[in-house]
């Protein structure tokens, strides 16, 4: 999977820089909506990175905002160049929006740092134990072609660590219940949590279990991940029904704030992986 697949990044980039250019103008959405004859809410997807631009509307944009730079304008219309591309994922079908956008973010990090409350992170599921969830989610069903989608692309997303070239650094802090939870039936749970030992003793993965004797910790509120990226700010994804991305720089910091509580309260990653055999133990 390559980073050149996704326009996520470079929209997530793009948008970045046109708020900070709209911001030194002291310019609200509205005054910018006015000019470009569009709503508030269009300049505001357009700075969140959740649509493309063309580059007759940039250049209105940068005309708006006096900018005068010409590298920084040259680099602006690069990156809504390469936002406009179709993603890696889109070949999977119609996926959920929000999804798409941070897969397309996923595949640009350098690092991530995943707590779970409930389930297996992605990145670390089996096939079965992701068509149980899938199943679980959709109690009607969904077709076998939406099914089908859902499983490949995550498939593709796990190549996120195992390539050869800078594979991604992976720290996972799960609670206790994600390896107690039987989902999909015992064989299935068996061959997940096995996956799950082995992955954390690759190189690049850290899987540390919070486990029930530790009361109440900082956490508790719902799962989220860090993502890391090389010269660009970090961002969080915290989940809820829709799915969010934050942005902020305060909200990254207390998000990290808050893993480094967990990581510290969690069984260091040797005792985890013990912790996650005897699980498979008792599943046989």
């Amino acid at each position: 999977m390559s980073h050149a697949h996704s326009p996520t990044f470079p929209r997530f980039q793009l948008g970045k820089q046109l708020r900070r250019l709209r911001e030194q103008a002291r310019l609200t959405t509205e005054d910018v909506g006015l000019q470009l004859d569009c709503s508030p809410s269009t300049i505001s997807r357009m700075e969140g990175g959740k649509v493309g631009i063309r580059r007759s509307t940039l250049e209105q944009l940068l005309k708006i905002y006096d900018v005068d730079d010409r590298d920084l304008t040259e680099t602006l219309i690069a990156l809504a160049k390469e936002g406009k591309t179709r993603g890696w994922f889109a070949r999977f079908g119609d996926l959920p929006s929000h999804y798409s956008r941070y897969i397309g973010l996923e595949s640009n990090a350098i690092e991530m740092r995943d707590y779970e409350a409930l389930v297996v992170p992605g990145l670390l599921q089996t096939e079965e134990y992701t068509r149980a969830l899938l199943a679980a989610a959709s109690p009607s069903g969904e077709p076998d072609d939406a099914v089908q989608a859902h499983v490949s692309a995550r498939r593709e997303r796990q190549e996120l660590l195992t390539r050869a070239d800078d594979p991604l650094q992976f720290i996972a802090v799960l609670d206790e219940s994600v390896i107690r939870r039987l989902i999909g039936g015992a064989d299935v749970m068996r061959s997940q949590l096995k996956h799950l030992a082995d992955m954390g003793r690759a190189r690049n993965v850290t899987v540390q279990i919070l486990p029930f004797s530790g009361g109440a910790y900082a956490g508790m509120a719902g799962s989220f991940a860090i993502l890391k990226f090389q010269g660009a700010p970090s961002v969080v994804y915290a989940e809820a029904m829709a799915g969010d991305i934050y942005q902020e720089a305060g909200d990254v910091q207390r998000y990290h704030d808050v893993f480094e509580s967990l990581r510290a309260a969690a069984l260091s990653p040797f005792e985890s992986v013990k912790l996650i055999d005897s699980a498979v133990a008792e599943t046989a």
